[in-house]
């Protein structure tokens, strides 16, 4: 698939098919993970792929939202942040944010790639979820993602912000880049 069509195609998806996707597939998406940047070459993510459906249940409950159950698979993102602190002090919990939603941003992508689906879970009781999949404290969970195939293609597709609303040149507020002066 064309990167652009798959960066303009992907969207959450809440509903999936019964048929349950290859497992091969999601772990070459969870292999995309591994080529996002990382600070000091020093990765801090953890996956666990999840194909019991009692524990699916059970973090679909822990999400609050129904709709996980009807996945085949949960893969959970985690992270141990101190790697990075202990290496850049306070602002290793920032570089830790970027890197996990850069490798989450290749993830995402592969599954478009792959005809798969998902929908980035960001609300959780991340306690009942670390019990469940007996995650050490000092990791994180940074994210959790439902995959299986779409259930119906009829979808409403959310507008997207225009550029013209985010991008500024050369300050805060410039909508326009300045024409380069001639010099003779």
């Amino acid at each position: 698939m064309d990167l652009n069509k798959a960066i303009k195609s992907r969207c959450s998806i809440r509903g999936f098919k019964e048929k349950k996707p290859n497992w091969k597939e999601i772990i070459e998406c969870i292999d995309a993970t591994r080529y996002a940047p990382t600070a000091g070459n020093n990765c801090t993510l953890k996956v666990i792929l999840i194909d019991n459906k009692e524990k699916i249940e059970k973090i679909s409950q822990a999400c609050q939202q129904d709709f996980i159950s009807q996945a085949n698979y949960v893969v959970v993102f985690y992270s141990n942040k101190l790697r990075l602190t202990n290496a850049f002090g306070k602002d290793g919990e920032k570089y830790n944010k970027q890197q996990i939603g850069a490798a989450i941003e290749n993830f995402l992508l592969k599954i478009q790639e792959k005809g798969l689906a998902t929908c980035w879970i960001g609300y959780f009781i991340e306690n009942q979820i670390k019990r469940e999949l007996k995650i050490p404290t000092k990791f994180e969970i940074e994210a959790l993602f439902p995959i299986g195939y779409e259930k119906t293609k009829s979808r409403t597709r959310r507008v997207k912000t225009d550029l013209k609303n985010i991008l500024y040149f050369n300050k805060h507020g410039e909508k326009r880049m300045k024409p380069l002066r001639r010099i003779d």
